[in-house]
């Protein structure tokens, strides 16, 4: 199974994360897209292990529950390898060689490339454009995955109800999806300008730094909004599910807002700060140009008026 897949085609997007399964459907058309269906579905503790499937049945029976609640028709979906389980590589070929001859090329040198037994491993390729430096070659991105790591995102999906037609890689899915997000917002994205998506999910905060909205630095710190559940849950004494039912839906009695969530999201933002003075120290550049927010935090009020963001004079951007 080839790991970028194809394009123009019908698809579910499925992210499968550590404590749940979001499934969204965008349709309309180029410059004009919109909603179709979408769905979150809680994942059963342990489902889920450092980004891999460690239940493929639960997964499975939770993407099932997803597609139901949706009242999605469409059954093609498409899912994301992590970036650390795949090896990407940038390869130049002569560039008079058809699609298929490349292929073939490829396989046949693959030990150079990877590390594993070629029939352990799924691969793909994506013809990047003129070599810069060999004027009759083009550069060839290369990218593989331990199949096992495809094939049970694979399974999951099948489970589910759903045909795996796309499988990516998380970095090129993210460059793709901010890409969309400035340029469809108008953001008035410049050449060489630097964006920083930090996404604070359940149990990680990553950051994804993009020059030119390709990824030259990532970074991920523990911290996420598990702590803000866990801090209801022993204030008022509620049960796990109870506290996360709470923290979404409110009814928290009044001193929530000034006593937990208020030293929750300061506590964030100083993870941002943190995270961006990271990426600052290793690197040469001295700013961020615009930053966006994502992850199920990313929808608590107020968060975009955070000081840490208006101090750097950045534009912010919140997405859920």
């Amino acid at each position: 199974m080839t790991i970028f897949g194809r394009k123009n085609m019908l698809l579910l997007g499925i992210d499968i994360s550590s404590t749940s399964v979001k499934l969204l459907e965008i349709g309309g058309s180029k410059g004009d897209y919109r909603v179709e269906s979408y769905a979150v579905e809680p994942l059963q503790s342990n489902s889920v292990s450092e980004r891999n499937t460690a239940d493929v049945q639960l997964v499975g029976e939770a993407i099932g529950r997803a597609v139901k609640k949706s009242g999605t028709r469409t059954k093609a979906a498409a899912c994301a390898v992590s970036g650390t389980a795949v090896i990407t590589k940038v390869i130049s070929m002569p560039s008079q060689l058809t699609e298929d001859d490349m292929e073939n090329q490829i396989r046949v040198e693959a030990d150079q490339y990877i590390p594993y037994p070629l029939e352990e491993v799924s691969l793909d390729f994506e013809v990047l454009g003129p070599s810069e430096t060999e004027p009759d070659k083009v550069d060839v991105l290369l990218a593989a995955s331990r199949s096992d790591n495809v094939e049970v995102r694979v399974a999951a999906l099948e489970m589910g109800g759903l045909a795996a037609k796309v499988v990516d890689v998380e970095a090129f899915a993210l460059e793709n999806a901010v890409g969309h997000v400035l340029r469809k917002g108008g953001a008035g994205l410049e050449q060489g300008d630097t964006v920083a998506v930090v996404d604070i999910g359940a149990t990680r905060t990553s950051l994804s730094v993009l020059r030119d909205l390709k990824i030259i630095y990532t970074r991920e710190q523990l911290f996420g909004g598990k702590q803000l559940t866990e801090e209801i849950q022993r204030r008022y004494g509620l049960s796990y599910d109870e506290a996360g039912h709470a923290k979404r839906q409110g009814g928290l009695p009044e001193n929530y807002i000034a006593e937990v969530l208020e030293p929750f999201k300061e506590t964030m933002a100083l993870e941002v700060n943190r995270a961006l003075q990271f990426f600052y120290s290793s690197s040469q550049v001295g700013t961020v140009d615009q930053v966006i927010l994502a992850g199920g935090c990313a929808s608590i009020p107020g968060i975009t008026n955070l000081a840490l963001m208006t101090s750097f004079g950045l534009a912010l951007r919140s997405f859920d």
